[in-house]
């Protein structure tokens, strides 16, 4: 499953290369936290994700080009990998 989230932020990378000043920040954000959920034994939850997903779709709405189109790579890998995660 970390796969996935090793994936999303190597797609976050590459959108953090070609973004704006005013989302860079968030995407580099996110990508530290995916970064710590595939090095660390702890799995992020729903309500982690969510809020994950959440600034990457603000972002998405904001970014235009290569780095649209990462972003919306990375989300979709965060999305595939929240529905194996079990609710508590």
């Amino acid at each position: 499953m970390t796969e996935q989230l090793q994936q999303a932020r190597d797609d976050l990378e590459e959108a953090a290369k070609s973004a704006d000043d005013d989302v860079r920040d968030d995407i580099r954000e996110t990508t530290d936290a995916f970064d710590d959920y595939v090095m660390s034994d702890t799995a992020p939850d729903h309500a982690i994700l969510d809020e994950r997903l959440n600034t990457l779709r603000q972002v998405r709405e904001e970014a235009d080009g290569n780095t649209k189109d990462k972003v919306e790579e990375a989300i979709e890998e965060v999305e595939d990998y929240r529905e194996q995660v079990d609710q508590a």
